[in-house]
C-alpha cells in the first residue's frame, strides 16, 4: 500500500493575511546571486507595514530594472529591512547552500535586532525554497518558520525581500565592472553568460570570482594568478 502525502496549497499571501488579521507581521527572506560566476550573494530580509501593498511587490525576476528601483525606493521607506552578504570567499569556504544560509541567518538577526516592533509581534518568517533553521535565541515560541517553493509569486514579503536583494547586488556589481573593464560586470552581473565565460577563459579569474564555480573555465595556472590583485571591500561599495 502506498501512502501519499500531499503538501498543504499554499494562497497568494496566505501567511500576510492571517498574520495581518492579528495585527502581527511577517518577514520574508530572499537571496540573489546563487548562480553567479563572481561576486557575493546578496540576502535581504523584508517585514511590510500591517496591510501593506504595492503593485510592484512582485518576483524582481519578473520587473524592469526602472521597475525594480522603484519598488526598492518604496520597500526602504515603509518597510524594515536588512541585507547581508556572503563574499566569493564565503560561497569557496562554505559551498554555496551553507553560504545562502549564512547569509539568511545573517540578514534575520540584523532585522531583529534593528527593528521597532517588540519580537513577539513577528508571527511567521518566510524564505523562498531554503529550510533556514533559527534557535530559540533568535524566536519567540509562537514564531513559526516556513520555507516553500515559488516564495516570491506566493509572498509579497518574499518578493519585496528579493527586489531588496537584487537591486543591492546589481549596484554593487555597476560599481565593480570599472574596477575588472574586460568582465563587464556591469552588463551580466556576474552570471554566467558567453561573453562572460569568454573573457574568463582568455584572462582568467579576478579576485571576486568564485573558484569553486568556475574550474571549468579555468586552468590551474589561472586560478593560482588572478587578473587582478586589486583590493576589492564589498562594504566600501555600498
Amino acid at each position: 500500500m502506498t501512502i501519499i502525502i500531499k503538501k498543504p496549497v499554499i494562497r497568494k499571501n496566505s501567511f500576510e493575511r492571517r498574520a495581518w488579521e492579528q495585527k502581527l507581521y511577517v518577514c520574508g527572506i530572499d537571496e540573489v546571486g546563487r548562480g553567479c560566476l563572481a561576486g557575493p550573494v546578496v540576502v535581504s530580509a523584508v517585514i511590510l507595514p500591517l496591510e501593506g501593498h504595492h503593485p510592484l511587490l512582485k518576483d524582481s525576476k519578473v520587473l524592469t530594472a526602472e521597475e525594480r528601483e522603484k519598488a526598492y525606493r518604496w520597500i526602504t521607506k515603509h518597510c524594515q529591512w536588512s541585507v547581508a552578504m556572503c563574499s566569493n570567499h564565503v560561497v569557496d569556504e562554505r559551498n554555496i547552500y551553507q553560504a545562502t544560509l549564512y547569509g539568511m541567518k545573517k540578514a534575520y538577526l540584523q532585522l531583529i535586532e534593528t527593528m521597532s516592533i517588540p519580537l513577539p509581534k513577528l508571527k511567521y518568517v518566510v524564505i523562498d525554497a531554503m529550510p533556514l533553521l533559527l534557535d530559540n535565541t533568535m524566536r519567540h515560541k509562537d514564531l513559526e518558520v516556513h520555507h516553500f517553493n515559488f516564495g516570491e509569486s506566493l509572498s509579497t514579503s518574499i518578493a519585496a525581500a528579493s527586489i531588496v536583494a537584487k537591486v543591492t547586488r546589481d549596484r554593487l556589481m555597476t560599481k565593480l565592472d570599472p574596477i575588472f573593464p574586460a568582465f563587464t560586470f556591469q552588463t551580466h552581473k556576474g552570471y554566467a553568460t558567453k561573453a562572460h565565460q569568454t573573457v574568463l577563459r582568455a584572462q582568467g579569474p579576478t579576485i571576486i570570482h568564485r573558484s569553486s564555480f568556475i574550474s571549468k573555465f579555468t586552468n590551474e595556472e589561472d586560478d593560482a594568478q588572478p587578473a587582478s590583485t586589486q583590493n576589492v571591500l564589498f562594504s566600501e561599495l555600498l
